[in-house]
């Protein structure tokens, strides 16, 4: 065999090594900080809920989920060990808004306001591209009409369908007594 051939399995495994040792080394970090976690340190599970650590096991920590109440979770269950300025803004539902950030406003108010102007010019009246039909063309809307007579028809169909089925089990009811 030449190089040649050998070329896609060798790079072929070159690239299944680089992924595991990177998936080590992301499972080796997550649980260094699991180890690290100490009492009265805010956490967040995997599953997005935001707790304080009240003791720590070999396998297991317990949780203080609320004021008063304590679950015991798996230790493989900690997402992230938060430092106590996030956990307590988090808890507080503190929205910091720095001075030097550009504030983005709630509504597209702001972003309309030539548009705007520009309405109140034309007397109100927002233009859809629709135009009011004259006198000459004929109001009538047959496709609606016979929309109208096959709903009627359809409804019908399902009442007689509905009412053969309480007679034959009505029936069904009188042989079997």
């Amino acid at each position: 065999m030449s190089i040649v051939t050998l070329l896609p399995f060798i790079v072929l495994i070159g690239a299944m090594f680089l992924m595991t040792r990177s998936a080590k080394k992301k499972q080796q970090a997550a649980a260094q900080m699991r180890n690290e976690m100490q009492a009265g340190t805010g956490v967040r599970t995997i599953g997005g809920m935001y707790a304080t650590v009240k003791e720590i096991h070999e396998e297991t920590v317990l949780l203080e989920v609320a004021p008063g109440v304590h679950a015991i979770y798996a230790k493989n269950a900690i997402g992230a060990v938060l430092a106590d300025e996030e956990y307590n803004r988090i808890l507080d539902g503190a929205d910091p808004i720095h001075g030097d950030e550009p504030v983005v406003p709630d509504d597209a108010s702001s972003l309309t306001a030539a548009s705007a102007d520009e309405a109140a010019d034309k007397g109100d009246k927002i233009d859809l591209g629709k135009t009011e039909a004259t006198a000459a063309e004929p109001a009538v809307d047959e496709p609606a009409a016979d929309k109208a007579k096959d709903t009627k028809a359809a409804e019908d169909t399902v009442k007689a369908d509905a009412d053969t089925v309480k007679d034959e089990k009505k029936s069904g009811d009188d042989e079997a007594k």
